[in-house]
């Protein structure tokens, strides 16, 4: 079994993108409106920054969630007691980042935002009537003016035999948000669990675009759409002395949006959050 690889100019690719959402979570993008260009460049820098000491200057606030998690602090995914193989920045639009690289951050950010937004559009619609008058308010009305969607650049170093025993670049786990859209990463690994159990590899192909469905979509959709599983597996052989990175965005409603009767959006980010000892405790 593999994921369909949908062409954004498609006539029909709204339809194809949400059905390949329903069967796995997951759907993959071609063609789409996002500068290959653009990605290439913000790995490239921001490798660079994660080999600095410079990335120490900008130390992770755990009150709003911005800035530098270095491997020694990296999360834990819901459910698991050990350290994910990885560095990240976590960055909002408009918060602390290099000013060397702030304008390809925020280019590459305002890109992947559009395409988010579109992306959602699609979802809406697909929508049973049903499922939609549930909604406390339209899809697409739950991110205006949030300020709270995150781009997050992730550097997984080669492996050592310094490593936890059982520790991988990413544990399974699933996204908080409504949808995340991810540029393929510089190197392979991403893989997603299907209903079986069974684990396959997501394609990663340079200019194609990956996106998954955030439990947050799940929860306020009442399951129609649902978060799937997904990790990042560690590399073998020579493949294993080679670093990764990544740069999911994850598209987040305002604070204030019901999800559901358990949650507001604000309330169920501060809860995974803290799950993931990314936030101060309550």
């Amino acid at each position: 079994m593999s994921i369909e690889v949908v062409d954004f100019a498609d006539k029909k690719a709204a339809k194809l993108f949400t059905d390949s959402l329903l069967f796995s979570g997951f759907a993959v993008l071609e063609n789409h409106s996002v500068s290959q260009a653009l990605i290439e460049e913000l790995y490239a820098k921001w490798y660079l920054f994660f080999q600095s000491d410079d990335k120490h200057n900008f130390p992770f606030d755990a009150d709003v969630h911005d800035g530098f998690v270095s491997t020694a602090k990296s999360e834990v995914a819901k459910g698991n007691t050990i350290k994910d193989l990885k560095e990240f920045y976590h960055y909002y639009f408009g918060g602390r980042c290099p000013e060397y690289l702030r304008e390809l951050t925020d280019n590459v950010f305002n890109e992947l935002s559009g395409l988010a937004r579109q992306l959602l559009v699609w979802v809406e619609s697909s929508l049973p009537e049903r499922i939609q008058q549930k909604l406390s308010v339209p899809l697409t009305d739950m991110i205006v003016d949030s300020t709270h969607t995150l781009f997050r650049i992730i550097h997984y170093p080669p492996l050592d035999n310094g490593m936890e025993p059982g520790a991988i670049r990413a544990a399974a786990h699933e996204d908080i948000n409504l949808l995340t859209v991810l540029p393929a990463a510089s190197a392979k690994g991403l893989q997603l669990q299907l209903g079986s159990g069974e684990w396959i590899d997501v394609p990663a192909h340079p200019g194609w675009m990956i996106i998954n469905v955030g439990d947050m979509l799940a929860e306020c959709t009442d399951g129609h759409f649902r978060a799937t599983s997904h990790r990042v597996i560690n590399p073998t052989c020579e493949y294993a002395k080679q670093p990764r990175v990544s740069s999911p965005l994850f598209l987040h409603p305002r604070e204030d949006v019901v999800l559901s009767a358990r949650y507001t959006a604000g309330a169920y980010r501060a809860e995974r959050m803290r799950e993931l000892g990314l936030a101060r405790k309550a």
